[in-house]
């Protein structure tokens, strides 16, 4: 599997920790940065920017304090240096507005968090099957970003 940075948006510290710990048992132990909330997922995508070193992936919940889910969503596929940056929906939500309207402002992937354990560990690693394992992403070392 290729080695990728994710950005991790979740206010939740036992799903935020659930996550780290099913990437980690799939042998998965990528750089992961996590914003509790879209106003420090914004600043933080900002911050990268500038260092000119954005995540590969980023897995996004929708039920956020402050800036939530659905506005950061929009404002990343707004940034024609961000938009190129798949985005995992991943929420407690099942609304089917919720999942409609993540795919109109542009999500990549839409997973509804089990609440089963076992089903947690399932879907997660099934996205990072997806992710790492099938999926071709943009190259930062060939400067595509930057054009």
């Amino acid at each position: 599997m290729q080695a990728l940075e994710v950005l991790l948006v979740e206010d939740n510290p036992a799903d935020a920790l659930l996550v780290r710990e099913a990437l980690g048992k799939i042998g998965i132990h990528d750089q992961m940065a996590q914003s509790g909330d879209g106003d420090s997922a914004a600043t933080f995508l900002q911050e990268q920017l500038r260092k000119n070193s954005v995540p590969d992936l980023i897995i996004l919940d929708l039920n956020l304090p402050g800036k939530n889910g659905a506005t950061l969503l929009a404002e990343l596929k707004s940034d024609p240096r961000l938009r190129h940056i798949p985005v995992v929906v991943f929420s407690s939500s099942q609304s089917d507005f919720d999942i409609a309207r993540s795919y109109q402002l542009g999500a990549n992937c839409y997973v509804a968090k089990p609440l089963d354990l076992q089903r947690f560990f399932w879907a997660v690693g099934k996205i990072a099957d997806f992710w790492y394992g099938c999926a071709s992403l943009a190259q930062k070392k060939r400067g595509i970003m930057n054009e």
